[in-house]
């Protein structure tokens, strides 16, 4: 029993660093000023979960209900969840604390090129940078647990399953 949740973590623990290595090269190279950048590190996501349900399935030869898959690739995706939501926490708070000023800067100058007033502008940035942790944490919860459930039930329903007694004629 211990094994499998060591492997969870494991398994956890190696999406979630490949997915903050993929966000600081983003970083560096200045692509996470393109917005549909994002998509890259969720697509990689939702791979990596499909791929270990179906090493799960495989390791246990296919004798696995789509429940058990489901569920093993989604403790994994609470698990990434978990540690992507320290990561950007750390990442805003202490690593590359501008990053908050540079999403604002580029909010202004979108709603000012389509035309919002100054004071439209500045009483809603005023509401934003009030709440903006609020919102980081929130959006990282609901992106990762809603792309967690999409790459978990890919991963069980493309998984081979077998289960004990699921013939009539061993019965």
């Amino acid at each position: 029993m211990e094994d499998k949740k060591n492997t969870l973590w494991e398994k956890g623990i190696v999406i979630a660093l490949i997915l903050i290595v993929l966000d600081l090269i983003f970083h560096f190279t200045g692509l996470n000023e393109n917005s549909k950048i994002v998509w890259v590190g969720f697509g990689f996501f939702v791979i990596a979960l499909i791929y270990v349900t179906m090493l799960y399935s495989k390791q246990h030869s296919g004798q696995v209900t789509f429940g058990n898959l489901f569920a093993h690739g989604f403790k994994i995706s609470a698990i990434v969840t978990l540690i992507m939501l320290l990561w950007m926490i750390l990442s805003f708070k202490v690593i590359f604390p501008d990053t908050q000023e540079k999403l604002m800067q580029a909010i202004r100058a979108a709603a000012l090129k389509k035309g919002a007033s100054e004071a439209d502008f500045n009483k809603g940035m005023e509401f934003t940078k009030k709440y903006f942790m609020t919102f980081m944490i929130g959006g990282t919860i609901l992106y990762y647990a809603f792309f967690g459930l999409i790459g978990s039930l890919l991963g069980a329903a493309f998984s081979k399953k077998i289960p004990a007694n699921s013939s009539p004629f061993q019965q």
